[in-house]
């Protein structure tokens, strides 16, 4: 899984220079639990950790470049992302 994290992390960066590695990898994690935990919850079976990177690498081509726009709108998630760089 960590392969995945920072590959997934590398191409966020890329996708948006606007975030710090450390911001970066912050979200490619949030990205990846919340949808661990949804399927959990939706009670489908763990599909593997390819499946999830490849998830998540779609939403970051579709949503990568506007992610630090999203952090200060959310309470949820806004404590994660605006308390330290890395």
């Amino acid at each position: 899984m960590e392969q995945h994290i920072e590959k997934l992390t590398a191409h966020l960066l890329k996708k948006n220079p606007a975030l710090s590695k450390g911001r970066a990898r912050t979200w490619v994690e949030l990205l990846w639990s919340d949808f661990e935990a949804t399927s959990a919850k939706a009670g489908y079976a763990f599909r593997g950790a390819d499946y999830t990177a490849n998830l998540v690498k779609q939403l970051i081509e579709s949503y990568g470049d506007k992610l630090h726009e999203f952090a200060g709108k959310n309470p949820k998630y806004a404590h994660l992302l605006n308390n330290s760089d890395e």
